[in-house]
């Protein structure tokens, strides 16, 4: 019988126990560190180092208009990442983050200067040699279209050379510059146009793995890497940066945690 009771005793204060609220100590989180972005088609993802507090209960993440402007909530989170879909292409937005506990205590905000320009992607665009098929030999950064390689528009069209056997990629005019960034294992391997090392002839050989940076005549940059390429046809995926004059075409060097958040939320494939 006495063990009985003992044992009775002993699961009511341990009910008891476990049924105390916990105090809180009055103190907030630390201020998240390591806040960063990555540049999507209509989307922004931010992401942060986690907090190592035992009461930690999550994130608000900020933005705004101008770096000293304004920041205003857009979204709560448990994890260290969060999608911000709410953004214009072409558009520059200011990110912070602060973190909160069980208790409501939060931090200031984080203190990394971190903004970004949404630009437009695409996958897949096929053009065909400019002697064969003109109409579709083209390719328009602006209209996010291949076309014609005479209309005023077109950036760059490709060609296939008979009498060599080459296969290349040419400026649409004069006033556009392009130049091979090399073979990349994807399309945002290139963060930013680079300001020198632009072909002097207005042509590069178009190969498949290699990546090109154009600078169009009306001062954008885009990007595209060939991911097939024959006498017929080149195949290329592509970004393009409608801000004026803005080399960003991903504004951070990935780490692999990063590059993994980037294939589960959709921005590479």
């Amino acid at each position: 019988m006495k063990k009985i009771l003992l044992s009775v005793l002993g699961l009511g204060l341990l009910t008891g126990c476990l049924e105390q609220p916990m105090e809180s100590d009055g103190s907030a989180p630390a201020v998240p560190r390591g806040v960063a972005s990555i540049t999507g088609d209509r989307q922004v993802v931010i992401s942060w180092y986690p907090n190592s507090e035992n009461d930690l209960s999550g994130y608000r993440v900020f933005r705004g208009n101008t770096e000293r402007g304004n920041y205003f909530h857009i979204g709560t989170t448990r994890s260290t990442s969060f999608v911000d879909r709410d953004v214009t292409n072409g558009r520059t937005y200011y990110y912070a983050v602060a973190a909160y506990d069980d208790s409501g205590n939060e931090s200031d905000l984080s203190y990394d200067l971190v903004f970004d320009t949404p630009r437009p992607a695409g996958y897949g665009i096929r053009l065909f040699d400019f002697q064969a098929i003109p109409q579709a030999s083209g390719y328009s950064f602006s209209t996010y279209r291949a076309q014609d390689y005479r209309a005023s528009t077109s950036d760059i069209f490709f060609e296939y050379h008979t009498a060599s056997g080459g296969l290349f990629l040419d400026v649409a005019n004069k006033d556009t510059d392009i130049q091979d960034f090399g073979y990349t294992d994807s399309l945002d391997d290139i963060d930013y146009a680079p300001d020198k090392g632009w072909s002097p002839l207005g042509y590069v050989e178009a190969i498949t793995g290699h990546a090109y940076v154009i600078w169009t005549a009306d001062d954008h940059y885009a990007k595209i890497r060939i991911t097939a390429v024959s006498p017929n046809f080149v195949e290329f995926d592509w970004a393009y940066q409608i801000s004026d004059g803005n080399p960003e075409l991903r504004p951070q060097h990935e780490t692999p945690e990063k590059l993994a958040l980037l294939h589960r939320t959709g921005i590479l494939y």
